[in-house]
Parts: C-alpha cells; sequence; structure tokens
C-alpha cells in the first residue's frame, strides 16, 4: 500500500488530492494507494471573494463550500491539526492524540495565516479583508464613511493575492464616485519598495491610472506601527501618514507545523522551484503559498503546481522518473475599477505583460469567480 497524504485543503491540496485518485484510478480501486486529505476545517474557502464583500458584492458566506462537496469521495478526508512532522520516520501526528499518520509521500499545502499583531497597534486601528471577519467589519466601516483620508498601506510582504490591494485601491475610487463622495475623499496608497508593487509591469501599468484618478502614492513606506487614538500609521523611514480610515495589508506568515519541522524558515517550505520537492526531506513536496518558490502566491500558481505534483507523485507510484516540471506560471486578474478589468501573466523564463483593462475581462473574471468550485472538483 502506498500512501500519499496532502496537508492543506484550500486551492492547491483540494485540486491535487482530486487529480491524483483520477491518474491513479486503477491502482487507488485495487487498494494499492491510498489518498488522504487532512485539514483543519471542515470548510474549503475561496479568498477572493473576499475583496467584493466590503463593496457589498459579494457575502462571506459566498466564498465557502463544504469541502466534503468539492473532493472526490476516492479521497480519505480527515478533519484534523496536523501538529508534528517526522519526516525520518516519515509521520505526522494530529491534534486530537490520535495515532500518527503514515506516509510514503508527503505533501504540504498549509497555505498563510496574517499575524496583524506583529505591527503594534494595526489589529486595533486597522481593516482589512484578507478573511471573513475583517472583510465584514471593513465593509461596515466603508458603509459608514462620508468623506476623509482612506490610506491602504500594504505593510506585509508577501502576501497572499498580489493583486488585491492594487483592485481594492481602484475600486475603492469607483466605488466613492459612484456614491458622489469622491471629492469628500482623499485616498493614498503606500508600498515598501521604490515602486507601487513588486512586478515592475504591474508597477508601471498602475502609475498613469493612480494619477489620473488623484490616487496619490507612498513608496518606500514600511510600516512600523499604528496609533489609533491619534489616526496615525508611521514607518520606519520615519514618515507619518494620518488617517480616517486605514486599510492595511497584514503581514503574513507560514505555519507554525513548518517552522517547527525543519523543512524551512519562516513557515515557507524551502523546495526545488521546478520539481516542488522539499529540500531538507525525501518524499516531501510543498505548493501554494507554503511553498517557497520566486513567484505570486496566487491562487492560480497552486493550481498549476498541483498538475505537476500530481504526474509525479503517480509516476513515481509507478516507479518512473517524474519528468514534469513547474515554470512558474502565474494568471492573475486585476480589477480596474467596478467594472473594468486586466490580467497579467508570466513564469520564471517570461516577465509580466498586462493588456488595456476592458468590461470583458472584468465579466471573465466574475466568470471564473462562479466556475472557481467546479475547478476545484477538477471538473475544469
Amino acid at each position: 500500500m502506498t500512501r500519499i497524504v496532502i496537508v492543506g485543503g484550500g486551492t492547491g491540496g483540494t485540486v491535487l488530492a482530486n487529480r491524483l485518485v483520477e491518474d491513479l484510478d486503477s491502482e487507488v480501486t485495487a487498494g494499492e494507494v491510498e489518498v488522504t486529505l487532512v485539514n483543519d476545517s471542515p470548510d474549503h474557502v475561496y479568498k477572493p471573494t473576499y475583496l467584493y464583500v466590503p463593496f457589498g458584492k459579494k457575502t462571506v458566506e459566498d466564498a465557502v463550500r463544504p469541502l466534503a462537496d468539492l473532493v472526490d469521495r476516492r479521497v480519505d478526508l480527515e478533519i484534523n491539526r496536523v501538529v508534528g512532522i517526522d519526516t525520518d520516520a516519515k509521520t505526522i501526528e494530529l491534534q486530537d492524540g490520535r495515532d500518527t499518520l503514515s506516509y510514503d509521500h508527503l505533501v504540504l499545502a498549509t497555505g498563510a495565516k496574517l499575524v496583524p499583531d506583529e505591527v503594534p497597534g494595526l489589529v486595533e486601528g486597522g481593516h482589512h479583508f484578507y478573511g471573513p471577519d475583517g472583510a465584514e467589519k471593513l465593509r461596515d466601516a466603508l458603509a459608514e464613511f462620508e468623506g476623509g483620508h482612506l490610506v491602504l498601506s500594504v505593510v506585509g510582504v508577501p502576501h497572499m493575492c498580489p493583486a488585491a490591494p492594487v483592485e481594492f485601491t481602484l475600486m475603492a475610487d469607483e466605488w466613492f464616485r459612484q456614491r458622489g463622495i469622491r471629492d469628500e475623499v482623499e485616498i493614498t496608497y503606500t508600498y515598501p519598495i521604490m515602486r507601487l508593487h513588486g512586478l515592475e509591469p504591474v508597477s508601471d501599468w498602475m502609475e498613469p491610472r493612480f494619477a489620473e484618478r488623484d490616487i496619490h502614492t507612498e513608496t518606500f513606506f514600511n510600516a512600523e506601527e499604528v496609533d489609533p487614538e491619534a489616526g496615525v500609521i508611521r514607518s520606519m523611514e520615519g514618515e507619518e501618514l494620518d488617517y480616517d480610515l486605514l486599510v492595511a495589508i497584514p503581514p503574513h506568515a507560514g505555519d507554525d507545523l513548518i517552522a517547527g519541522s525543519g523543512l524551512g524558515d519562516d513557515g515557507w517550505v524551502a523546495v526545488d522551484r521546478h520539481t516542488l520537492e522539499a529540500e531538507h526531506a525525501e518524499d516531501v513536496y510543498a505548493m501554494g503559498d507554503a511553498a517557497d518558490v520566486p513567484t505570486s502566491k496566487a491562487g492560480s500558481v497552486a493550481h498549476y503546481e498541483a498538475d505537476v505534483v500530481a504526474d509525479r507523485i503517480a509516476s513515481e507510484v509507478r516507479g518512473q522518473l517524474p519528468t514534469a516540471t513547474f515554470d512558474g506560471k502565474t494568471v492573475c486578474f486585476i480589477e480596474a475599477g467596478m467594472d473594468e478589468a486586466t490580467f497579467v501573466e508570466f513564469d520564471y523564463e517570461h516577465p509580466p505583460e498586462l493588456r488595456d483593462e476592458s468590461r470583458p475581462v472584468h465579466w471573465a473574471k466574475l466568470a471564473y469567480n462562479e466556475t472557481y468550485w467546479l475547478t476545484a472538483r477538477g471538473l475544469l
């Protein structure tokens, strides 16, 4: 019996589990292969939905489906939290104290988590849209906001969905215009390096659009602390910004499980960027946000990586030399307001390319958001 264990039921883990039982159908049916997906929640969350919640376009419930409804019945679904990994013994320890699970192949798709408390005052003084509670609180804050200074500050990098801060800023601009209060609102966007985005072509695309919409920018602004009572965010560079409404992209960190396993620093698994194999253990892969690869922490990356890992593990199970490799492919939609969007596509060898925004691309993004659930099931 070959045991394949996947830890994490997000996009990457779910797509991978479904791909593996499909690719190894005959082996699974014969009882020669067992695929187990371990997730600490019975729910699967499509996080890009949260971007639309503050503007009343979606609800937090729209982002959630039962994981059992998305996973093939041939997958052994285990709702539990993994609290330890022994890569020498090839076992994982579960939180509820049950016997450990053994594996022959382990895939870590543990994602990223928010750690806003790393910046003093950020929890009390800032809003975000990277989770259900934050998105709903920001929705209420925006509904009550009649004017003043809105600051969108990218505090932590890397972070999930790198396009989201850009999208939120442009969507907020148009949303205020639709409400007839844009003249009463000052908008400032901050980024921690000397341009507006980590990808230079995206930054170049942003600059004229922010300028024509009177969105102020502050680059090389590394937030150090927030003073909620004074309504001030301060940077390590000694700058201060007053705000009436602060929307911050909080610092992110990897799962504590990874940091304690010896597989990588800060919760990100050190992997070969082409094979996605862990550098510090045999028969271990990492993918999605958990993998320390030189590309974006975006859902599309996890999806493309899942295809590669599924091919490689299927080859290994059959005693074949794995040949599938990940080329860094990334595709991200970018909302340019409330009814237009563009997209960016790149890989390790080809730099990002952006086209002018359009309504058809906006509708394509909305259509993908609706069909995502079929993608997670492995049907698209």
